[in-house]
């Protein structure tokens, strides 16, 4: 019987079935791992070659479970060699990608090693071999939960404790759900009862994972848009907006902007990424929500007169979005963390003087770091002695949150679990006097 094939990109020779989506899967770990770039943001250069949408999804899903599950990977690996392969090895990141498939998507043995090998051509083709072949031998379970990379367990156990590293793990084995916010709060039991599922607040559907958002009623004509539980409280904080005027700052994709402008503000939405505010004018239209959108560097510009609130989703590590993004705890660290800590402190200082007096600002993060979040805080308040925290008005978080510190925040890994958890965020509501 001979084995299926099909012509590689160069027509120069032939390739197992599969292997296009395994040699995009190889270049996807090498730009996370080695280049340090997001998962997403390497996926359309990585998959160039590639097709069919379906083996582009494949080459994706392949990279992520194996990041999910890197650490204990690596551990497998390094029980099966004499010496240890360096990190950033073609063997090495060959070897995490089969065992990913063998032991966490149930891909055929003979299929893993066929589509393997090739990917080392002109290198340790035989110890690939090898390792691979001597571990498939063997009865093998990876942990579970994984483990988290040892130097974000040590950083997160320092911040939050032991609990909340061990929360983090089991966040990192299960696929999050599906949250939608809605365009009509008033229609939450309609829309819920519509699309199965549940609601945490006003405005707010949770579906399973698994939910296909294509399929879903409503998405055509703009009803709801997708936007983690966590992400869509720093908007709640500020309120009904009767008309003033909000800034929404760094804006792109939307998700915030759309729901003040449902609120009732006239939302000023600034970002710097043209191909990010292409994405909010999109999403906006969809939605048939309307907003100022500006392009610009907050760096330079600045509102023509003060405003009544400001929403300040600043740039950060991501670190808190990782069981939807596991690359960020393998390509983020102390480097990265102490410059977007720069970045944070100067937006916040700058921003917080665009405010009438009694006007209000929420400061947010999708970060697990304390640097980040409650540090920029402290700072802003023992600068500016104008600037002081407002508590949070009754019924605007879910039941199982509440206020950390008088206006703010802290959602970890582990809270409302029951019901599917939340991704990690920070956010403070201070008021101008």
């Amino acid at each position: 019987m001979t084995r299926p094939s099909q012509k590689g990109p160069t027509g120069h020779k032939d390739e197992p079935a599969g292997f296009p989506a395994r040699r995009a899967a190889l270049r996807l770990l090498d730009a996370v791992l080695r280049r340090g770039m997001p998962l997403e943001q390497a996926l359309a250069t990585a998959t160039r070659d590639i097709a069919l949408p379906a083996d582009r999804a494949l080459a994706h899903n392949i990279t992520a479970v194996t990041l999910r599950h890197l650490p204990d990977l690596d551990a497998l690996i390094d029980s099966a060699t004499r010496q240890a392969l360096p990190d950033d090895a073609k063997a090495r990141m060959v070897l995490r990608l089969a065992l990913a498939q063998a032991l966490l998507l149930q891909t055929p043995h003979h299929a893993v090693v066929a589509t393997a090998l090739p990917l080392v051509d002109g290198g340790p083709r035989k110890l690939v071999h090898g390792v691979l072949s001597a571990l498939l031998k063997r009865d093998l379970h990876l942990p579970a939960p994984p483990a988290l990379p040892a130097p974000v367990e040590a950083r997160w156990g320092a911040a939050w404790g032991e609990t909340m590293v061990a929360a983090a793990r089991e966040a990192m084995a299960v696929r999050p759900p599906l949250d939608l916010s809605l365009r009509d709060a008033a229609a939450t039991a309609e829309w819920a009862e519509r699309l199965g599922g549940i609601s945490l607040l006003p405005g707010h559907v949770r579906l399973p994972a698994e939910t296909e958002v294509a399929s879903l009623p409503g998405l055509g004509e703009g009803a709801w848009w997708v936007q983690d539980l966590a992400a869509s409280l720093p908007a709640r904080l500020l309120g009904a907006g009767e008309g003033r005027v909000m800034l929404d700052l760094c804006a792109a994709p939307g998700g915030k902007a759309m729901q003040l402008v449902a609120a009732g503000w006239h939302v000023i939405a600034v970002d710097q990424s043209r191909r990010r505010v292409e994405r909010l004018r999109a999403n906006l239209q969809r939605t048939a929500l309307s907003a100022e959108v500006v392009e610009a560097d907050l760096l330079t510009w600045e509102p023509s007169a003060p405003v009544d609130g400001i929403l300040l989703d600043a740039p950060c590590s991501a670190t808190g979005i990782f069981r939807r993004h596991p690359d960020v705890l393998h390509r983020v660290g102390p480097k990265q963390i102490a410059e977007m800590t720069e970045i944070q402190a100067t937006l916040l200082d700058r921003a917080a003087g665009w405010l009438k007096p009694g006007g209000r600002i929420v400061y947010a993060t999708c970060s697990l770091e304390p640097s980040e979040g409650e540090a920029q805080v402290d700072a802003l308040l023992a600068k500016r002695s104008d600037m002081r925290p407002r508590a949070i008005a009754a019924g605007v978080l879910p039941a199982g949150l509440a206020e950390t510190a008088p206006g703010r925040v802290r959602t970890l890994p582990g809270q409302l679990a029951e019901t599917g958890g939340l991704d990690g965020f920070f956010m403070a509501l201070m008021e101008r006097s």
